[in-house]
């Protein structure tokens, strides 16, 4: 597996589980919208830790910088 994602790509992610985290324990989101996003959370941060994205293979995306050597 190929990283595709880059480090601004994974800290996104990574803040965003945090702050869907951070509403369900407040209980400022419950029921479905919080079990969808509690799974979103999930995905999000799976992804972040490998540093590959399964989502941008059919579309040929990647975040990760190009290094150029001199």
């Amino acid at each position: 597996m190929k990283k595709n994602m880059g480090n601004a790509d994974r800290i996104i992610r990574i803040i965003a589980a945090l702050l869907i985290a951070i509403l369900y324990f407040t209980h400022q989101i419950s029921g479905t919208t919080a079990i969808v996003l509690a799974i979103l959370a999930v995905i999000f941060l799976a992804t972040s830790l490998i540093s590959f994205c399964p989502l941008y293979l059919p579309f040929g995306l990647s975040t990760v910088k190009k290094s150029t050597q001199i």
